[in-house]
């Protein structure tokens, strides 16, 4: 049970800094659309859902998010008796950036399928930014993300993501931060 606790509790929190962003665009979105309005067979490009704003601050939350992870790891794990990685700059970047981008090209795959802004495409919502964000951190920082993200976290993060991205749409949908709950 112990080695359960361990395994699910280094996966989350190793995904931590691309669970967030996405959270925190939402919150920060509005501003200039990063398609710039531009359409593409009678589709917007992205739509504006997706800003520079929301990009930028969902970016830097994250790495934020990553560095304050650093500075806690060590108390944290000890607390609840595992060993929690830390981020290297560019792994924080990576997870950050990447999630961000997952999204965006999320956005970009369901204009081009005919889905309007805020259309649920099952699968894609729940894991766009985890492909992203590995993707990213796998480029810039291959070393950490192939040690960190083992078979054993890969498989927890696929499991537990969809849930908490069900769960987390809901509560933003109820406080009024998303039109829809998806």
């Amino acid at each position: 049970m112990t080695a359960l606790v361990g395994l699910v509790a280094g996966a989350l929190w190793a995904m931590l800094p691309a669970y967030v962003p996405n959270n925190a665009a939402v919150l920060a979105g509005g501003g200039a659309p990063i398609d710039g309005g531009r359409t593409w067979d009678g589709r917007r490009v992205l739509g504006d859902g997706k800003t520079w704003r929301g990009t930028a601050v969902g970016t830097l939350v994250g790495v934020a998010l990553a560095f304050a992870l650093n500075a806690v790891a060590g108390a944290a794990g000890a607390a609840v008796g595992v060993d929690l990685p830390g981020f290297p700059p560019l792994a924080a970047l990576g997870l950050a950036l990447g999630a961000m981008l997952g999204d965006i090209g999320a956005s970009f795959l369901k204009r081009r399928s005919g889905r309007e802004r805020g259309a649920s495409f099952p699968g894609l919502d729940q894991l766009d930014f985890v492909v992203g964000a590995l993707g990213l951190a796998l480029v810039l920082s291959p070393a950490w993300t192939l040690e960190t993200f083992t078979l054993e976290r890969l498989a927890v993060v696929l499991v537990a993501t969809p849930l908490l991205h069900v769960v987390t749409n809901v509560i933003a949908y109820l406080i009024g931060a998303k039109n829809e709950p998806w």
